[in-house]
């Protein structure tokens, strides 16, 4: 019952397949928003002449990075519009006498989602709240919006912010963590008039804008805590499992026949012959681990072989992917990939000041629980809680509520470590461990 309902809340989450969608004129290959169901709720934000791609040196001035790394690449440049990022915001705002919002809680979204799928899985009396086995954000819930003003943020190269399918294709810049949390800084801070972020938290790839969070803005009071949910510091060469998932991933990319013969330089063919075979067997690729062994096991074949790539399907064999691929592009997923071959930010967990809590499942098969604790020793006073989960890595969209005491603790700082899931307590035994040696990164 629960791989359904985790399958149903996947592929709902891609709706209208095929579909054309117009922006200003302008047809665009990929929807504006992962939930189109909510997509009236999202606003954007235009940031001009931000430099991606360019090289952060975070021992220098923040102020010398607040248009994007140095030596980066803007888009107008390339004769593009201003880089957009897109949000979507709830809750009650307290403003300080400069009249800045100085109650905010962030969340950042994962490998294939924005703003409108974390809103539609996590805000209350939303159709796939049971996905996260219940709402997490809304009044009276664990992250309270009646205390606090949360935003739900989309990032660089993910759906309305953003990406190579508007039109740049393979001439977009090669964007890294550092320019999606800079960017979302920007809109924070000039567009919402956020002058305080109280918690920066996400799941999985969210949760690693969560740590890059920690490390750039931190240090200057502007996050006071970091939370990230099955997150990463690291998927380089330093996690060997996670750097040969993702290239497995990238090499189905590249494997498509239609990408071999346009070097992935496909967007003047008619958009029904856009090559979609190699995203088909990348998420088959990922999603093999993407669960415990012992529920791919005990799944009968007739469900799996939806998901499991076939160069010529038959029946409903893979069709769990060629229906959610009708609105993906694969540059877009090309360039998300090479976003983290270099990524690696563990000498740099030093400079994180937050509170932080490290949250994380015991059973994720993607994210080694125990390179997630060793990220939480090089952070001083850092926090871990764990628990184990039958559905692995998408476990992570549940911690709210499987830890609702410990997290809800931790975003009202009022966190002590006798609660669920830290230090050996009920919910999975995540220990509290004293800072050590340079981590060894964790999976992407």
């Amino acid at each position: 019952m629960k791989k359904q309902i985790i399958v149903l809340a996947l592929t709902a989450a891609f709706v209208l397949p095929g579909a054309t969608w117009a922006a200003e004129g302008k047809v665009q290959i990929t929807p504006p928003s992962a939930v189109m169901a909510q997509d009236q709720l999202k606003k954007y934000y235009e940031i001009p002449n931000f430099r991606i791609g360019g090289k952060y040196n975070l021992d220098a001035d923040p102020e010398s990075w607040r248009n994007g790394g140095e030596g980066g690449t803007t888009l107008e440049s390339l004769g593009a519009a201003p880089l957009r990022a897109a949000y979507i915001a709830v809750g009650t705002p307290k403003r300080n006498d400069k009249g800045e919002i100085v109650n905010a809680v962030i969340i950042n979204t994962y490998y294939s989602g924005d703003s409108t799928w974390m809103y539609n899985t996590w805000y209350e009396g939303q159709p796939l709240n049971a996905f996260s086995g219940g709402a997490v954000v809304g009044p009276g819930r664990t992250i309270d919006t009646n205390r606090y003003y949360v935003v739900f943020l989309d990032a660089l190269g993910l759906w309305g912010a953003s990406k190579p399918s508007d039109g740049l294709g393979r001439k977009f810049p090669q964007y890294s963590y550092f320019d999606m949390v800079q960017a979302n800084y920007r809109m924070l801070r000039e567009h919402l008039n956020i002058g305080q972020v109280e918690v920066a938290t996400g799941v999985s790839m969210g949760a690693t804008q969560s740590w890059v969070w920690g490390v750039m803005h931190s240090p200057s009071g502007f996050v006071k805590a970091i939370m990230p949910i099955g997150g990463t510091t690291a998927s380089d060469g330093d996690d060997a499992v996670g750097q040969w998932t993702f290239r497995l991933g990238q090499a189905a990319i590249e494997s498509d026949p239609v990408w071999r013969k346009t070097n992935g330089n496909y967007y003047d063919l008619p958009l029904d012959q856009h090559p979609k075979q190699g995203l088909e067997f990348m998420w088959s690729i990922l999603q093999l681990t993407g669960y415990t062994f012992p529920v791919r096991s005990s799944t009968p074949w007739s469900t799996l072989q939806k998901e499991v790539f076939y160069w010529e399907p038959k029946g409903d064999e893979t069709l769990t992917y060629i229906n959610r691929t009708k609105n993906e592009d694969m540059v877009d997923y090309w360039y998300r990939n090479e976003s983290g071959f270099n990524y690696n930010i563990n000498k740099e967990l030093k400079r994180i000041k937050a509170r932080t809590l490290v949250v994380h499942v015991d059973t994720d098969q993607w994210l080694m629980v125990e390179n997630a604790k060793k990220a939480a020793q090089a952070v001083q006073g850092a926090y871990f809680a764990s628990f184990p989960d039958a559905t692995a890595h998408y476990g992570v969209f549940k911690a709210p509520n499987v830890l609702k005491s410990t997290i809800q603790a931790f975003v009202e700082n009022t966190f002590t470590t006798n609660l669920p899931g830290v230090g050996g307590g009920g919910g999975g035994g995540g220990a509290v461990e004293a800072p050590a040696a340079k981590p060894a990164g964790l999976a992407k």
